[in-house]
């Protein structure tokens, strides 16, 4: 009875994250990748369904002889669309870059301090989560804006005579980025390093080792897993961005994010904005389950 009280335990501790991806992931993606497949119509919803389960497996049949995949032939005519892929995997790229240059010196740092502040440290890092996100998007406006708080200070101290232009350009949807994902890049990365053997750089150093070749040789191959992990925390969701080169971006700043939602609510073009989400979707999944594939076989040879 025992045995068979913890098989079933063991087999409910694997079903429950499949459960979760199944309702949570796959039939939400399920649900948009039919609306990509019919045709736009003026009605609500704004498309012609397939998949019409209520008319039974002889109605899903009836449907299916009515697939398009116009829409993501579509994509491929308008070169907006290209576009608006290639300019969002580049600012992320980008910012993705730059939170990893200023979050792993954070979390080496929190790593390096003394036990006794490390719970603090950690505290200070998720302490913008207690703030609204879009709040915090909106306090950069008043930050970079031309009579904001940041051209303000550099007048006030003689650094610049006129007043820098920030707002509604890439650089700000860098800033925008870089500092509302930091967090997703240090706490990765703090607790691959936390959880490092120090000697082994003692060690490194009495080989002959100078402290910064001891950190390129052991720190950082030591880092990787919470660098890649972090990486990708703070690049997939930047693809896809919205709010912050909504509000921190100009007019002529093209995102995926923001051409999603103008086919959803200005075109109301549900079809195509459902091709462009499902060929996001695929365009950040296939490089991930790739990398996670090739990394478990590495792992698996080392062992």
């Amino acid at each position: 009875m025992a045995k068979l009280a913890s098989a079933l335990v063991g087999r409910l501790v694997i079903i429950v994250p499949y459960a979760w991806l199944l309702f949570f992931f796959l039939i939400p993606f399920f649900i948009v990748f039919r609306i990509s497949l019919s045709e736009t119509a003026i009605a609500m919803p704004p498309y012609t369904p397939v998949f019409d389960l209520a008319g039974g497996l002889a109605g899903i049949l009836e449907k299916m002889r009515e697939f398009s995949a116009d829409n993501y032939v579509w994509l491929t005519e308008d070169v907006l669309y290209f576009n608006a892929y290639v300019s969002s995997l580049i600012i992320a790229a980008i910012s993705t870059f730059l939170t990893l240059l200023i979050g792993f010196p954070i979390a080496y740092g929190m790593a390096k301090a003394p036990r006794s502040i490390r719970p603090t440290l950690l505290m200070l890092v998720i302490l913008p989560f207690w703030t609204s996100f879009l709040i915090r998007v909106y306090a950069w406006i008043a930050i970079l804006k031309p009579e904001g708080l940041l051209n303000q200070f550099l007048i006030t101290f003689g650094v610049i005579d006129q007043p820098l232009i920030i707002l509604n350009t890439n650089t700000a949807i860098y800033i925008g980025i870089v500092y509302s994902y930091l967090p997703f890049m240090v706490l990765p990365i703090y607790s691959a390093l936390e959880k490092m053997d120090h000697s082994l750089i003692e060690a490194a150093q009495d080989l002959g080792c100078t402290p910064v070749s001891a950190f390129w040789r052991v720190t950082f191959p030591l880092s990787l897993p919470g660098v890649v992990a972090g990486c990708l925390l703070v690049f997939i969701p930047a693809v896809g961005e919205f709010v912050i080169p909504d509000l921190l971006g100009g007019s002529e700043t093209l995102m995926i994010g923001k051409t999603l939602w103008n086919e959803f609510n200005a075109n109301r073009d549900w079809p195509v904005s459902s091709a462009v989400a499902t060929v996001l979707l695929l365009i950040l999944v296939i490089p991930i389950v790739y990398f996670q594939n090739v990394q478990a076989k590495a792992d698996g040879e080392g062992k």
